[in-house]
């Protein structure tokens, strides 16, 4: 089975927002919950650059190891989702999450912040019925073989979606092509005759 994960290629992001836009239209959040952003270093200098970032569906999720009440499961493609109906808005995942992936509708104390919402992955989540996931979850894109609307919308193509085999060999055909004769490999003598960057994943 494929195990979906997220990539964000920040050569290509230039923080347009489209993906925040089309995860808000997708899934409806209520306010104040943001499931994907875009963050900005060394903004308006030479060397900045920006990714978007969400839940990134860790293969070993910290989250999953934190939460007292087994709020948070990891499905066998490797989506990691949330029941809402278990969660008592405690917050460990929020602390234990490097990317800052779950949130809650208010900054209240313990028990009062609200469920906890993260990106599904456009996977929706458990429920009964087609609409009462919808509300609780968002849209359910992958059961209708679609990927998330964050990567389809992306306008650069920067944010990949999909089979973790496939976007790794995407993302290596790119770093491979970005390669110049004048750039960081010149004078490897291993490097292709048409100036491609070496691709360090070849053998001999």
């Amino acid at each position: 089975m494929a195990t979906m994960k997220f990539m964000c290629d920040a050569e290509r992001c230039i923080e347009c927002n489209g993906c925040v836009t089309a995860c808000k239209n997708a899934n409806e959040v209520e306010w104040g919950i943001q499931r994907r952003r875009v963050v900005t270093l060394n903004d308006g200098e030479p060397s900045e650059v920006s990714i978007s970032v969400a839940c990134m569906h860790c293969d070993d999720a910290p989250c999953i190891a934190v939460c007292p009440t087994e709020t948070l499961y990891q499905r066998d493609d490797g989506i990691v989702l949330h029941d809402k109906d278990l969660c008592i808005g405690c917050g460990y995942c929020l602390y234990a999450c490097p990317f800052g992936a779950p949130q809650f509708p208010t900054q209240s104390a313990f028990g009062e912040r609200g469920k906890m919402d993260k990106c599904t992955f456009c996977a929706g989540g458990p429920a009964e019925t087609k609409e009462e996931e919808y509300q609780k979850y968002g849209a359910n894109r992958i059961a209708e073989g679609k990927l998330p609307l964050c990567a389809e919308m992306c306008s650069t193509k920067a944010l990949l979606a999909g089979d973790a085999q496939t976007v790794a060999d995407i993302f290596r055909q790119r770093v491979v092509q970005r390669g110049h004769k004048d750039g960081a490999w010149s004078g490897n003598p291993r490097a292709d005759a048409d100036n491609l960057a070496y691709d360090a994943s070849r053998q001999g």
